[in-house]
């Protein structure tokens, strides 16, 4: 295996600049032409697949570390970022660096927590970094295998994710910022794996108060045009402290 430079070098930086044995690791969730999808890494190491990561700065805290790689990744603004794990299994990274020196930053262990985003996939420009081959959207029914112990967390963020729906209303960094009732509804069929039902979709959905509705009709098809709807930011976030379905 031939050794990359520049990875020596930016372990160098690593160790005077990160807190060592933490790290962040981010599902990073997308609803585009009625499929959710996440957001891999082909890493040029081993040129395998990856969920965005990264350390954090000895001066930064936890949080913003993973929103920090998120702006990073996509530049996106309005990210929904919640942490919903740990991850530390012993020897998780070990062999990804096969050949380096057992004092890169990279090869030592590490704890990880795991963060879930929504972002709307309309507004981001997906960015990958010097140590990747591409940054791309993958759809969750057409997901490469993923190194390390990603695959865990990844699986851990979308149960959460599908938790969550029972009592959080998820749709606001998902959807454009206008929406028909039946699209929120596909939104949350898809997150979940399953069909519900139409009127107790939108009986449940109401009790949360949080949609708006609007005047104008989305145009087209050969059914009646049906009304447009969009969040009201400020009961959103209140309901997301808990309000139960």
């Amino acid at each position: 295996m031939e050794l990359d430079q520049r990875i020596i070098d930016k372990s160098k930086w690593m160790w005077e600049q990160c807190l060592p044995h933490i790290s962040v690791d981010c599902v990073v969730f997308g609803f585009h032409e009625n499929q959710l999808k996440v957001l891999l890494l082909k890493a040029s190491v081993a040129r395998k697949w990856l969920l965005p990561g990264g350390y954090v700065l000895k001066l930064e805290n936890l949080q913003d570390a993973a929103q920090r790689v998120l702006s990073e990744r996509t530049g996106a603004e309005r990210i929904y970022l919640q942490e919903f794990g740990v991850f530390g299994t012993v020897n998780r990274s070990e062999g990804f660096f096969e050949g380096y020196g057992d004092d890169l930053w990279y090869k030592q262990r590490f704890i990880s927590a795991g963060f879930y985003a929504l972002v709307d996939y309309t507004g981001v420009n997906i960015t990958a970094d010097e140590y990747s081959e591409t940054c791309e959207w993958r759809s969750i029914d057409d997901l490469p295998e993923l190194a390390m112990d990603h695959q865990l967390v990844y699986t851990n963020a979308l149960t959460i994710l599908r938790q969550q729906l029972s009592y959080k209303p998820i749709g606001l960094n998902l959807l454009p910022d206008k929406f028909t009732i039946s699209e929120l509804q596909k939104l949350y069929e898809t997150i979940l794996g399953k069909p519900l039902n139409r009127g107790n979709f939108y009986r449940r959905i109401m009790r949360f108060d949080i949609l708006v509705k609007h005047e104008d009709l989305r145009k087209g098809g050969a059914h009646k045009a049906p009304y447009l709807y969009s969040f009201d930011p400020l009961k959103y976030h209140e309901s997301l402290q808990g309000l139960d379905w």
